[in-house]
């Protein structure tokens, strides 16, 4: 309970009725939020108490906190009713100062856009969700149909997002929100009524860990959005069971929905078809009736009886049968040409509304002219307006399905983690005492589980007992079985080999690697390769372009035939002079595609993303992709990246007086705090040395004043005594003066390709650890391999120069930059890139961040720190050095698709749009129906796709055998 002063004793115990009331949402209580921020202009404890009061007024407001020593406040409010603005605005009218804007909060949804054909239509909705109040960022999706909207959640939320999609022309539906990262669907068993549904809600509501509740009475279902830390699905269910009242008993079960994106694109696929099938069954007696019977006896007499005046049976069958077509079937050209119209773009369909219109009116105007005529002569072309819309929607989809494929891979990842999972507990002597078959997605942190030989690991964690070995090609696309033991960490989703172990749950739910690969794949396919910016600027004077050609392609045949400047033999005995025209008009309408365009990149970046992925290399997007192919440079880390990053110590070396025991002690001390994998190498031997001389000592004193001087080592106070541990450029820097046996010994360690760490307490070196840090098997043969792709390699490392040199030796790399600190690597990097070479750098640490965000690309190896993954474009997942091959080899492969894909959309429209216009029809005779040109663009944009497609079967150019 919080008390602020005496404020609460002049509240009385009931309001009354004038009181007003304030409506929060349901579950705004379990969104209380806290901001933090600086007061300037506060003198003393009034000003505090000041602004308390004018805080304290608002509603929405939990509690408020200023100090007036540092000028710092806390705010706690209820977002619904309150925002940070508010806040703000409020302090600064009472004549104060706020530094810096109270902290945004930025939420993200994802959407799935129906109705989108082409680039244009992509950019409009980007345009729309951009200038949507709240919204701070959007990112559209053409290939993948998605949407990524970054937003203030308390000025907007996603149902106001999805109506500016809607607003826009397009049909949206909310695939998740930030909040959905843990949620759990429950089906209910007992809920016959609201107020059962109401007890039950409660219920859930007032569980710890609960974030929100939404209930669904008429399916019996809740979703539940929970904190994974703080609780979990069977504690939800057993909360369920719990809130039974009397007679009325409550459960709860799993409920798992079918994955909404394979579901909206089974529905789009199912649409396509049944909308082509439909058509087939008016467009084929159309094209019967037209090209058919007409030449055969004495159907074709039939056809030209004359109803009234010149108005044949043949001309009002194909009319009927085209109406429906045209108006019903193809209903969504209209629609998507209006609404693209509205917005004032244009796309596919405003094409194809215009070119079918044409061939449709221009037909209905000959059956009306031949009804009022007695001498009327003209060819209707209904069968072009149908077969039109046929052959579009089969091209449509065709393009879905192979559209879908594009994502098989992410699809896959996605199907690896097993249904169930043996959960165990264990008796006070550690044997199993009871198993239990349960959903994985019943799995709780800590949990214990089973996993016989041939079964599938259901969740991340640990193995606490047991050995085996485990294939994890799965995910990291290594094929040897991988040695699983006490301690060992194991992945959700591979395959255990032989033994059987027992493992404990570390990561469940979206925490799990699988998850975490899923979701960085899911938002790398949304990233746009900046590369796709020629389809963008094309497709906005695209369609406009082709309307016009088309006009002048019409003008141009109609007055030259009115004019006589061609002879009368190249018109078609059906048609006359403006009907010759005509075809040639609409078929340069029809047949110009600026899907292909819109497709050529995302489909390419999609396939290889996901086929990145299933090799082991995680490619954050488009824009990774287009950099990666320019590398000219590869810069290694040496610790952990051309080494195996476990380094063990070798020897220890003492210098002084002080015992091997208290060099232990203030080793371990010192070097608890450090992250390097050296350190953690002198930690762990110095407890061996410990625990070999006999010291009965299992705690050690913490190191104050504790620093890391990147690049050189640590620094701290223990006890009484100052400790330096690192190399000679740390000792230089706190003149600690080395004695000649102490050069010497760093001398010839150097020369092993040992790495000596020194240890000086109080100004004077008391002792040297000789580290050696093995060279990955496959190193050498990587910096041969990317010679030969024309790739330079350079290492960059803090350690001394000679352990440096003699690795580079070892495995091929002629230049060596070492001693150097964090800021120095991103420095070499930046020289690098003066002389005009895209560099990538490849690191694992925290040390390496500043290098990976300062290269053209950053390569994280996979087990390194969350820090180094983070600020990467590449993510290598099994730490393997021959997945930076793969991650440039891929690349380049890729953006020789895109170009490829490129020539053929831009090929196809220049070449097809020239013989639409007849061009070549004076020398040649030969002439593209409109018909022919609409399944000529349907196809276009289908090759593109399967162009992109061949990327599945990308093969790695380079797979060292280990001995």
């Amino acid at each position: 309970m919080e008390v602020h002063g005496d404020r609460g004793l002049d509240i009385p115990l009931l309001q009354s009725q004038d009181s007003v009331t304030i409506d929060i949402p349901q579950d705004a209580h379990n969104k209380i939020k806290t901001l933090k921020f600086e007061i300037k202009g506060m003198e003393c404890a009034s000003c505090a108490t000041s602004i308390e009061s004018v805080l304290n007024t608002l509603d929405g407001i939990q509690s408020v906190a200023i100090s007036a020593m540092d000028g710092q406040a806390v705010v706690k409010y209820v977002p619904g009713v309150i925002d940070g603005k508010t806040i703000k605005g409020t302090i600064e009218d009472a004549g104060f100062k706020v530094q810096g804007s109270p902290e945004q909060d930025i939420a993200v949804c994802r959407l799935k856009i129906k109705g989108m054909a082409c680039t244009s239509c992509a950019e409009a909705v980007e345009r729309a969700l951009s200038a949507a109040n709240g919204v701070k960022r959007a990112v559209v999706g053409l290939a993948l149909e998605e949407a990524k909207v970054n937003f203030d959640p308390n000025i907007t939320d996603p149902n106001q997002i999805i109506e500016a999609v809607e607003d826009c022309g397009f049909e949206a539906d909310l695939i998740s929100a930030g909040d959905d990262v843990n949620k759990v669907h429950l089906k209910l068993d007992g809920v016959h009524s609201p107020e059962d549904a109401k007890i039950v809600r409660s219920a859930l509501e007032l569980a710890v860990g609960v974030n929100y509740v939404e209930m669904d009475i008429e399916g019996s279902k809740v979703i539940v959005s929970y904190d994974p830390e703080l609780t979990g699905p069977r504690s939800l269910i057993q909360c369920v069971r719990e809130a039974s009242v009397g007679p009325t008993s409550f459960d709860a079960s799993l409920y798992v929905p079918p994955p909404q994106r394979e579901t909206d694109r089974q529905k789009e696929i199912l649409m396509y078809k049944t909308q082509f099938l439909w058509s087939c069954v008016f467009t084929i007696p159309v094209f019967v009736f037209s090209m058919i019977l007409p030449m055969l006896d004495p159907y074709s007499h039939w056809l030209e009886y004359k109803i009234h005046n010149m108005l044949t049976i043949g001309m009002v069958l194909r009319w009927i049968l085209c109406t429906p077509v045209q108006f019903f079937i193809g209903r969504r050209f209209y629609i998507g040409a209006y609404h693209a119209l509205r917005r004032k773009s244009s796309n596919m369909d405003v094409l194809v509304a215009v070119g079918t219109n044409a061939a449709y009116f221009y037909s209905l105007y000959i059956v009306i002219k031949a009804l009022v005529s007695n001498n009327f002569e003209g060819q209707d072309f209904f069968e072009t307006s149908a077969m039109l819309i046929s052959f579009i929607l089969l091209g449509k989809y065709l393009e879905i399905v192979a559209k879908g494929k594009t994502s098989d891979a992410l699809a896959k990842l996605t199907e690896l983690a097993p249904d169930t999972a043996c959960l165990v507990t264990l008796d006070a002597d550690g044997n199993v005492a009871s198993e239990t078959e349960i959903g994985t997605q019943l799995i709780e942190r800590n949990d214990l589980f089973k996993i016989v030989p041939g079964t599938k690991v259901p969740v991340d964690g640990i193995v606490i007992d047991g050995q085996s070995y485990v294939n994890e090609s799965m995910i990291t696309g290594e094929a040897e079985p991988v040695a699983k033991r006490l301690g060992d960490k194991v992945i959700g989703g591979t395959v255990n080999d032989n033994g059987c172990i027992i493992v404990k749950a570390t990561h469940v739910g979206s925490e799990t690697a699988l998850s975490q690969i899923v979701q960085l794949v899911e938002a790398a396919q949304l990233a746009r390769a900046p590369v796709q910016k020629l389809a963008d600027q094309i497709s906005r004077f695209f369609v406009p372009t082709v309307v016009a050609v088309a006009f002048v392609t019409w003008l141009t045949w109609f007055i030259t035939g009115v004019a006589g400047l061609y002879p009368k033999h190249w018109i078609p005995e059906s048609m006359d002079k403006f009907e010759l025209a005509l075809q040639f008009g609409i078929s340069v309408v029809v047949v110009a595609c600026p899907c292909a365009l819109g497709l050529a990149t995302p489909t390419a970046v999609m396939v290889a993303t996901g086929k990145g992925a299933s090799l082991g290399v995680l490619i954050k997007g488009g824009m990774a992709l287009q950099k990666a192919h320019k590398v000219k440079a590869v810069v290694f880390d040496k610790t952990g990246t051309l080494t195996m990053g476990k380094p063990v110590v070798v020897s220890v070396r003492l210098f002084s007086q002080t015992t091997i025991e208290e060099v232990c002690d203030l080793a371990i001390a010192t070097e608890a705090n450090s992250e390097h994998p050296i350190a953690k190498a002198i930690a762990e031997h110095a407890k061996s040395l410990h625990n070999r001389h006999e010291s009965s000592t299992d705690h050690f004193k913490d190191a104050k004043e504790f620093e890391v001087h990147p690049g050189a080592g640590v620094s701290g106070k223990v006890g009484e005594k100052t400790v330096l541990i690192g190399n000679k450029r740390l000792m230089k820097d706190f003149d600690v003066l080395m004695s000649r046996e102490v050069e010497e010994y760093i001398s010839g360690t150097e020369n092993l390709a040992r790495t000596c760490v020194l240890l000086a307490i109080d100004g004077k070196v008391a002792a040297a650890f000789a580290v050696t840090d093995p060279v990955k098997p496959e190193a050498g043969q990587v910096i041969r391999f990317l010679e030969s792709m024309g790739i330079s390699s350079i290492m960059v490392t803090g350690d001394n120069w000679g352990t440096a040199s003699a690795i580079a030796r070892e495995v091929g790399i002629a230049q060596v930059v070492a001693e150097t600190d964090p800021i120095g690597k991103a420095k070499k990097i930046k020289e690098i890139q003066m002389k005009g070479l895209a560099v990538a750098m490849v690191g694992d640490g925290i040390n390496d961040s500043p290098a990976l965000v300062a290269a053209d690309i950053g390569m994280a190896i996979g087990a390194g720190t969350n820090v180094a993954i983070e600020a990467a474009d590449i993510v290598l997942i099994k730490s393997n050095l021959e997945d930076v091959v793969t991650a440039l080899d891929l690349s380049r492969k890729t953006m020789s698709r895109i170009r490829l894909n490129y020539v053929w959309a831009l090929g196809y429209n220049v070449l097809a749009m020239p013989l639409a216009a007849g061009l070549l029809f004076p020398f040649t005779g030969i002439r593209l129906p409109p018909w022919v040109a609409g399944a000529c663009m349907a196809a276009s944009s289908i090759s593109v796709v399967c162009s992109s497609l061949l990327l599945q079967s990308y093969k790695k150019p380079l797979c060292v055998k280990y001995t």
